[in-house]
């Protein structure tokens, strides 16, 4: 039977929201953000950078307006600043608080599950640069970060991660001074593009970056496209399903954020991306993928930073795919939202189906039964989106712990699901 193809417009992209929200507040003037995420995750960044002095229209419709006060005017908050769940917005500060001039001094904490979560490999690098820290919980929040004057480091970090790599970056646009990051490989470069298209000095390619200080940034105007990782979750209902074709327009393309879609090519579904455009520094365009059968494949270590996020959805593909799926070098998984890593496994053999996790490594074995069982959420909002499709596949019964945690990074994600894989 022939499927018309279905289109879906996607929520705005997580990561270029919480950028363009800070580095905005940074900026001297009023700049204007169009079609931000407007989900949990970024309302409490707009709200933590209100707490710093910054003026931030209402965080709902399709635009946004930020009162800059330049990267040297945060006023020290009065009382502990609250990050929720986000991880993001916690450790971006704790580069920005860092390089603030003395004697400016602020307390973050969030959640339980965000004080569960490292910062050490966040405030290490920073302390290299002079930054003081008052850990208060061993690795984790709450913290309190001092002000102070900066150095220039050249910092080599033994794993790839955009969030250190940014706090860092940050730290020395707010300082001003030099900094210098080799990664062992390439990570997400979304705040590299960012501040380049805002005329901040950066050199290097993808692996080794140097930024050189700037006196100010200038206030902007940006369109945020939708969120690749987003794009993920229709994708995989899609091809799951059966559904045909799927059409994701005005995602963000940006090659560090896309492999994801490499993968599930590689595995049989079919992706074309067209109509690529640059929105401020990202290549935008629209992601077809076509429903097919899959197989087995291995993603690498070299290519998880591009599809970090992914990783649970593309277990529960690989559950479904003929042969044995290998991820590689996914240590990563263990300090998100959750330990993604072991809550995956779980949910995978609750469900009837077999993995293993040895080291850093994880292998999923296809099988064409139907999943069928209760699985644990744990709160994670990428854990319960993965789940919610695998139960849309013909036969399934899986029953999530927890339906709320999707808002995080995907407002209105259950009525898409219901668009593009309907239950029964």
């Amino acid at each position: 039977m022939y499927i018309p193809p279905m289109e879906i417009a996607l929520p705005g992209d997580k990561s270029l929201t919480h950028r363009a929200l800070l580095l905005a507040a940074l900026a001297s003037g009023t700049s204007v953000i169009e079609d931000p995420l407007t989900s949990l995750d970024a309302r409490t960044m707009a709200a933590l950078l209100r707490r710093l002095g910054v003026s931030v229209s209402p965080m709902r419709g399709r635009t946004v307006r930020i009162g800059g006060v330049g990267l040297r005017g945060l006023r020290q908050p009065t009382t502990t600043l609250h990050c929720g769940n986000s991880g993001t917005a916690v450790r971006f500060l704790l580069g920005v608080l860092a390089g603030a001039a003395p004697p400016f001094t602020a307390r973050l904490t969030g959640d339980a599950s965000l004080r569960r979560r490292p910062m050490r490999r966040v405030t290490a690098p920073l302390r290299l640069m002079g930054a003081s820290f008052v850990e208060l919980a061993g690795d984790g929040l709450p913290v309190v970060v001092h002000g102070r004057r900066l150095q220039s480091i050249v910092y080599q970090p033994d794993v790839a991660s955009a969030q250190v790599k940014s706090a860092v970056l940050l730290a020395a646009l707010v300082a001003g001074v030099e900094v210098t990051l080799r990664e062992p490989v390439a990570s997400r470069d979304h705040t590299e593009r960012m501040l380049r298209s805002l005329g901040v000095p950066l050199a290097g390619n993808a692996q080794a970056v140097t930024l050189s200080p700037v006196e100010s940034i200038q206030a902007f105007s940006m369109r945020i496209p939708g969120d690749p990782s987003s794009a993920a979750f229709p994708a995989a209902a899609a091809v799951l399903a059966g559904r045909g074709e799927i059409h994701l327009t005005q995602v963000g393309v940006n090659p560090t954020r896309i492999g994801f879609f490499a993968v599930i090519e590689r595995m049989g579904a079919q992706v074309d991306i067209a109509n690529v455009t640059d929105w401020m520094g990202e290549p935008v365009g629209d992601v077809v993928v076509r429903a097919s059968s899959l197989t087995a494949t291995t993603v690498p270590r070299e290519e998880v930073p591009s599809l970090i996020d992914e990783i649970p959805m593309l277990a529960v593909l690989a559950s479904m795919a003929e042969g044995t799926t290998t991820f590689e070098g996914v240590s990563e998984l263990r300090v998100k939202e959750s330990d993604r890593l072991g809550l995956l496994a779980a949910n995978l053999a609750a469900v009837g189906k077999r993995c293993a996790v040895e080291g850093d490594t994880l292998t999923v074995e296809g099988s064409d039964r139907a999943p069928a069982g209760a699985v644990e959420t744990a709160f994670d909002h990428r854990m319960a989106m993965a789940f919610a499709v695998m139960d849309r596949i013909p036969g399934a019964s899986v029953r999530l712990s927890e339906t709320a945690s999707p808002e995080v990074s995907y407002p209105g994600f259950f009525a898409d699901l219901d668009e593009v894989a309907p239950l029964g």
